[in-house]
This record gives C-alpha cells, structure tokens and sequence, in this order.
C-alpha cells in the first residue's frame, strides 16, 4: 500500500514552510526509532517543512501481513523518487519468532532486500563532536565505513548434516557446460554454507567507492582476505584495481587522493594508528562488523549515519543503528527513555539536503544544516541523551535528559537559527 502525505499541522501557514515539489520515500519501521521517528517529524520537521513523503510500512507486522511486498515496493519507489529516508526495522530470529507469534516466516532484511535492488554501497560515517573524544586517542576525523551492500553470507544458503559424507560445489551454466569443486569430505556431523557474489555488483561497489571518494575529497582504502580467499577476494581486489587503474587513477592524481589496497588484518592495524580522515571500502560482513566497531570507538552508535548510494545515483538515508528494544519495553510500561534520536534525525536532515540539491530548492538544505546544528548546539550546550553524558568531556556540566526532552531542546535551538 503507497500513502502519499501531504502533511500540514495547526497554526503553521502553508506560506511560512518551506515548500517540497518531489516527495521523499517514507520507510517507517519498528520499535523505540518508530516512536522517536514520529516525535521527530511532529516536533523538528513538518512544523517547518511543507513535507511530501510516499510513505511505506516496514514495520515488521505490516511486512508480514504484505508478506515483505512492502520492502519491494519502497525500494523500487526508490529508484523512481531518487531519495528516500528509513527508519531502523527489525530482521527477526528465532527469538523474535517468539516474540512476535503473528510471524508467518522469518522475513529477511529489509536492508539487505533493499540494498540488493537498489545495487547500491552503504556509506557509514560518525557524527564527530569536539566534546566527546574517540577511544582511539590519535583518530582526528572520521572514518567512512563504504560497505559492499550485496551478497556473501547474506544471501548465502547453509545446512547441517549428520552424517559421513561428501559435499560438491556445482555450477551448471546456461551452455550446458558444468564445473564442480569438492568442498569437503566429513567424518560426521557438519555444517555448510554456500555463498556467492557478482561481477556487476562487485564492479557497481568499486564505482560507488571511487566516486564517493571524489565527491568527498577523501582518500580509500580497500581490504580483503585474497591470500586465503584467492579467488573469491580475488576478484573483489582485481575489479578495485582494474577500475582504479582504467577510470578514476587521473581524476585521484589531480585531487591528490590515494587508493590503498591491504590485506584486512593489515587493514585493522592501520586504522587503529591513523588519524581518520578516509573512506574504508569493505565487504559485506566486514563493513557490518567495522561499521559498529568505527561508531563505538567515536562515541556512540546511536552517533552513525548511514547513506545507501546506488550507482545511477539514488539515496537511501538511515541511522546505522537498530531499533533499541530494550527501550521499547520500558517505553510500552509508560517509563520514559533517554533513547538517542541523532542518528535518525540526521538520516531525516541527508535525505531533505538530497531532495533540495535534486529538486533545486536550496532552502530545503539550508533546512537541515540549520537542524543539524541545532542538535550539535543542544549538546554542545550541555543538553543531551544519557548515552552520551558518560563520554562527555566539556566544560558545561553534561545534563542527561529523555529522548521527548532533547528533541524539545533541539526545537529550541532550531527556532533560533531560523
């Protein structure tokens, strides 16, 4: 089901927002970021915006009841819209298959059915603030976690067996021409998995990263495991190379940029001792893992932004984090929660500053820088989520507030901005 929403609020003239013309893809999601997705647009965005969305359900009940129709049909208004926002959804296991009863199946990503429509790289940076410092005392800027959206174990298939026995890797082609590799022979219980990747994703990845790292002005580094993996990761360092090499070497030398290759376990070590300031192309798995690693370091995950950039140039902006359900449970008891909203409301403040370049409405960008430094003054000013007051290391006294409390504080600070 597709709802467009033309959102107006009481008191606040039509001629006093600032207008939109294309709408924005709405993805709505689940638990705690559902509710503060809510507060935000109530408190920070349709006061001031004349907000157009399409608006889609991807909360996990609804992607159930559409038996996941829904996540198709927002990735592909996606592709028609050029820009979309997200909020974070849950990706069910067996836990959730008992928390939730309703469940029919358990559903994949959404994020990963997304990303593979959209072939896009998810491009994961922190929100750096002069007051909390990195754990890893030399890192200086941020590091740009660009992770390969597409394939590995995330579309892989795996089985147990119980018993002796041997398994085969096989690949019939469409020319009737076969290959088969024996993978292993078992003495007893084991357990398998197949995974697989593309050329054309692999090649789509490398573009996104050299283009993003143009568009940035920053330098990339790329790692993989290709002395183990010679041929899966292989072939990852070929393309990165032979793109590099036949596209992007020129316009890199010009800037001043570099592109790195090193093996990750080199990778890991390098970027421990660097100062930040670069573009961390990774694999799937990989950037999952470093994504929360690179966050946790410079404060908070709920402190990551996260960008989904396909290469024909659509956008998908989310937070990086998950949908806080231990908040949830507390927020359904009526306690009040110091959830951060950072994270989402600069997904919101991405995907406005893209619809304002794309549409050619530069108060729409404007907008969000506004809102954005709004909630960098609110924090700066002392006023922050209780996740944050233990990193804290300003001379302003830290207060700790709920989630409803700081977004108020941000609206206050927006106020005076605008």
């Amino acid at each position: 089901a597709v709802q467009i929403k033309l959102n107006v609020m009481e008191g606040f003239p039509m001629a006093n927002k600032i207008p939109m013309t294309t709408p924005l893809v709405e993805m709505d999601g689940d638990e705690m970021t559902r509710v503060l997705w809510a507060w935000i647009k109530e408190k920070l965005i349709l006061p001031f915006v004349d907000l157009k969305t399409e608006y889609y359900d991807l909360g996990l009940l609804h992607r159930n009841k559409t038996r996941d129709q829904v996540t198709i049909d927002a990735a592909n208004a996606t592709k028609r819209l050029g820009v979309a926002v997200k909020c974070a959804t849950i990706t069910p296991n067996r836990q959730r298959m008992e928390e939730y009863p309703q469940l029919t199946e358990m559903w994949k990503s959404p994020n990963g059915t997304i990303r593979a429509i959209l072939d896009g790289t998810a491009f994961r940076a922190p929100i750096v603030l002069p007051m909390i410092h990195p754990v890893v005392k030399n890192w200086e800027a941020p590091i740009t976690i660009a992770r390969h959206a597409y394939g590995d174990m995330y579309k892989a298939v795996d089985m147990v067996t119980e018993e002796p026995g041997t398994a085969t890797l096989t690949f019939k082609g469409e020319s009737g021409a076969e290959k088969t590799l024996t993978v292993q022979t078992v003495s007893g219980p084991a357990v398998w998995q197949g995974q697989h990747n593309t050329e054309k994703s692999i090649r789509a990845f490398a573009r996104s990263c050299f283009q993003y790292a143009i568009n940035q002005r920053q330098d990339l580094w790329f790692s993989t495991k290709d002395t183990i993996s010679k041929v899966y990761d292989g072939e990852f360092k070929r393309i990165f190379e032979e793109e590099y090499e036949t596209t992007y070497k020129v316009e890199f030398e010009r800037l001043g940029l570099t592109y790195f290759y090193t093996l990750i376990d080199d990778a890991v070590a390098r970027v421990i001792r660097s100062r930040g300031d670069f573009i961390w192309a990774l694999k799937n798995y990989d950037g999952d893992v470093m994504s929360d690693m690179v966050s946790t370091a410079f404060g908070s995950l709920a402190m990551m932004t996260s960008v989904l950039v396909s290469p024909d140039g659509k956008y998908e902006y989310e937070a990086a984090h998950g949908t806080v359900t231990r908040h949830y449970y507390k927020y359904l008891k009526g306690e009040e929660t110091s959830t951060n909203p950072v994270a989402t409301l600069f997904a919101w403040t991405g995907a406005l500053r893209k619809r304002g370049e794309l549409d050619g409405i530069a108060a729409l960008g404007q907008f969000a820088d506004k809102l954005e430094q709004a909630t960098i003054d609110t924090i700066e000013g002392g006023t922050m989520t209780r996740d944050l007051v233990g990193l804290w290391e300003g001379e302003t006294p830290a207060r700790g507030v709920t989630s409803l409390e700081f977004i108020r504080a941000i609206k206050a600070n927006l106020e005076k901005r605008l």
